[in-house]
C-alpha cells in the first residue's frame, strides 16, 4: 500500500512539474512594471513585438494597489480607452498574475483617470502552443555533405598483348628439317615388395605356429 502511495505522490509531482516547465511567465513591461510609460503607448507595443504567447503563459502585472488596475477589453473599448465592453472582472490588486485561457487577440488596459490614454494598455496575440515569435522566421536547415574521398584506379602492367607469346611459333619444314615426334616418359614399373616384408612376415608365422603348438 505504502509503495503504491509513493508511485502515485511520484506521478502526480512529475505532471506537475511537466505543467509549470510548458508555462512562460511574462512580465508585463518587464522593469518599468504595470504603469504610466514615459513614451506613451509605444512603450508596451516594443515589449510584446517579437514575443510569443501560448494558451496556458501567463501575464504578470506589476503594480501598486490603489495606483492602477488591470481590466481586459475588446479591441473597440482598447482604441478608444473606455470599460464599455469588459471581458472579465476588473483587478484592483497587485500584483497580479493573469492566465491565457484562450486563443486570439487579448487587449487590457488600466482604467484609472487618462492612464489609458497615456500609454498604460497592453495588446497581444495568443496562440495555442509556443511557437516562433512574430516577425522572425526560424533559421533553414543544412544538411551537411559528406565529402566523397576520390579513387586511386589499381596500377595494371600495359603490356601489349603482341609481345606475350601464348604458343610456340611453327616451325618451317624443309629439307634440312626433321620433325621429331614427342617422347613419352617411361613408366616407372610397380616397386617389388622388399626382402625385409618377406623376413617379418616369415617370423609371423614362426610366431603364431609356436602359439599353435603350446595350445594343442
Amino acid at each position: 500500500m505504502a509503495k503504491f502511495i509513493g508511485v502515485t505522490i511520484g506521478f502526480v509531482l512529475v505532471v506537475l512539474l511537466q505543467c509549470a516547465a510548458a508555462q512562460t511567465v511574462h512580465v508585463v513591461g518587464d522593469g518599468i512594471g504595470w504603469t504610466v510609460p514615459s513614451n506613451g503607448p509605444a512603450a508596451y507595443t516594443n515589449w510584446a513585438t517579437g514575443k510569443s504567447f501560448a494558451v496556458g503563459d501567463i501575464l504578470s502585472f506589476n503594480f501598486a494597489t490603489t495606483a492602477h488596475d488591470v481590466l481586459r477589453v475588446s479591441e473597440a473599448s482598447y482604441d478608444a480607452c473606455n470599460n464599455a465592453n469588459p471581458i472579465g472582472d476588473l483587478i484592483t490588486t497587485g500584483p497580479v498574475n493573469i492566465t491565457l485561457d484562450s486563443t486570439g487577440d487579448h487587449y487590457y488596459i488600466c482604467t484609472f483617470s487618462q492612464h489609458c490614454q497615456l500609454g498604460q494598455k497592453l495588446a497581444i496575440t495568443v496562440s495555442s502552443s509556443a511557437g516562433t515569435p512574430p516577425g522572425s522566421s526560424p533559421a533553414p536547415s543544412v544538411t551537411p555533405t559528406t565529402p566523397t574521398t576520390p579513387t586511386t584506379p589499381s596500377p595494371t602492367n600495359n603490356v601489349p598483348a603482341a609481345d606475350c607469346p601464348t604458343s610456340d611459333p611453327p616451325r618451317a619444314s624443309g629439307p634440312g628439317t626433321q620433325n621429331t615426334p614427342g617422347r613419352l616418359s617411361p613408366t616407372s614399373p610397380p616397386a617389388a615388395p622388399s626382402s625385409s616384408s618377406k623376413v617379418l612376415a616369415g617370423v609371423f608365422i614362426s610366431v603364431i605356429a609356436l602359439i599353435l603348438s603350446f595350445m594343442f
